[in-house]
């Protein structure tokens, strides 16, 4: 809009101000222009930017950058200083963790701290390196030390979590040179891994390194073995030293720490328990058995299924069971899960049913040729109880198989009441007891009846 000067009596330069506008006056005109409020409030003015600016970080966030032969000589010059004092050892490393790059240089670490430089492959020191005197392979030969030792590789992989990996990776290092070690440094450093095992600071995996072939051939495995589950079981029970060796798998490889020609579980038992290990030798005697028994299960399972003649299938059975010491009551209960695995059953339990009494009166002569003793006999009632309860649609079966074999003279009277009146177990008890009640009742009313015309014979 365009208004006169006449009409107002202000100079060339003068601005007329209101709420919302301002007039800038002309000649002729004055031309307002509008600016909001909430615009002209909001705009701030822009702070100075400075180039070149540098902002200083703290000394102890700062890590300095070394190669190999100044961080070796940076950690054997510390532990010089720290001399056999272990408690200024850790905390040594705790601090120097802060500055040192130990995620780059983990294996020269560890080096330095078990042999106290760094090895060349096969186990020897590098002669180019600066070394120290103190470290593991340097110290007494004794428990109390190798548990000190422990507690600082401990605390040091604590603070420094990545440094995890590294060290199982040094261990098993370190296991693949053990011929380039005296035998004292062998025996220091199979103690040491004994308690770190036993602490969980390293896995049971580590143990394949021993397997290779030319530390075998020569012993040194084995009897690095010794030492090794000795100091572990000093500090756990066999227990828990199954569950780490079968937590990796590791539990039945343990013969493979002999040649070959040695390789049998007479050798490994005679072996342990003459170096003071009867524990693990019975642990190997049983995981010995317990594959023996998992081989002959699944080979009665293709015997099975390839038909052959039960003739033959018992020969077998009764070879193996010789060979492999295997009682009598173990050998039904594999007999009994062969045979219900070679089976695809039905869903339905009215047809389940009959296809079980079907396939086991088939096979009925197997079960009877290993039920010769009346603890075999409530044996197989049990795995009969046990596997109707976990497989559901056997429930109802329950009866008609045990009637099935009482029939076919693998189960005996005595066998069936004592499994009713005090064996059974409670898997499923309640409905398979309220199952045979009219069968008990009628086996004891038969005994009686036999007994008593006995009783008129005589």
């Amino acid at each position: 809009m365009r208004i006169g000067l006449r009409n107002f009596p202000f100079s060339r330069s003068t601005r007329v101000s209101s709420p919302r506008f301002t007039f800038r006056f002309t000649d002729c005109f004055c031309t307002p222009i509008v600016f909001r409020e909430s615009f002209m409030s909001n705009q701030r003015q822009q702070k100075p930017t400075l180039t070149g600016q540098r902002f200083k970080t703290r000394k102890r966030d700062e890590k300095e950058r070394f190669d190999p032969t100044q961080f070796q000589e940076t950690i054997v010059q510390g532990l010089n200083q720290s001399g056999t004092d272990l408690e200024a050892v850790a905390k040594f490393l705790d601090a120097s963790g802060a500055k040192l790059d130990y995620r780059r240089y983990a294996e020269t670490l560890f080096d330095i701290l078990v042999a106290g430089g760094m090895l060349a492959p096969g186990g020897t020191l590098s002669d180019d390196m600066t070394c120290t005197e103190f470290c593991l392979f340097k110290a007494q030969e004794d428990m109390e030390t190798m548990q000190a030792y422990a507690q600082v590789f401990n605390k040091l992989i604590r603070r420094y979590k990545y440094l995890e990996k590294g060290f199982e990776e040094e261990i098993k290092k370190l296991l693949l040179f053990l011929k380039g070690f005296t035998e004292s440094e062998r025996n220091k450093l199979a103690m040491l891994t004994g308690i770190l095992l036993a602490n969980g600071n390293i896995s049971a995996s580590i143990l394949g390194s021993l397997f290779n072939e030319n530390l075998v051939k020569e012993g040194v495995s084995a009897a690095f073995a010794v030492k090794l589950f000795k100091s572990w079981l000093s500090e756990k029970d066999i227990n828990s030293v199954a569950g780490s060796l079968r937590k990796v798998g590791m539990d039945n490889r343990l013969l493979e720490l002999f040649p070959a020609n040695k390789r049998s579980c007479e050798h490994f038992c005679k072996y342990f328990t003459d170096a003071g290990l009867k524990e693990l030798s019975d642990f190997g005697k049983n995981q010995q058995s317990i594959g023996a028994r998992k081989e002959l299960q699944k080979e009665l399972q293709e015997q099975m299924l390839r038909g052959e003649p039960l003739k033959d299938i018992i020969v077998y059975t009764r070879e193996e069971l010789k060979k492999n010491n295997i009682s009598e009551q173990t050998m039904i209960g594999l007999i009994w899960a062969s045979l219900m695995s070679t089976v695809e059953w039905n869903k339905k339990e009215e047809l389940v049913t009959e296809q079980a009494i079907k396939h086991l009166k088939l096979y009925s002569p197997l079960l009877n040729a290993f039920t010769s003793q009346g603890l075999s006999e409530v044996t197989l009632l049990l795995k009969i109880q046990e596997y109707c309860y976990d497989n559901i649609h056997f429930m109802k079966a329950f009866q008609k198989i045990v009637v099935l074999l009482y029939k076919a003279d693998v189960l005996s009277e005595g066998a069936i009441l004592k499994w009713y009146n005090d064996a059974h177990v409670a898997k499923g008890k309640s409905v398979f007891l309220e199952q045979m009640k009219a069968f008990v009742e009628w086996l004891k009313n038969a005994e009686e009846e036999s007994e008593s015309e006995e009783e008129e014979a005589d």
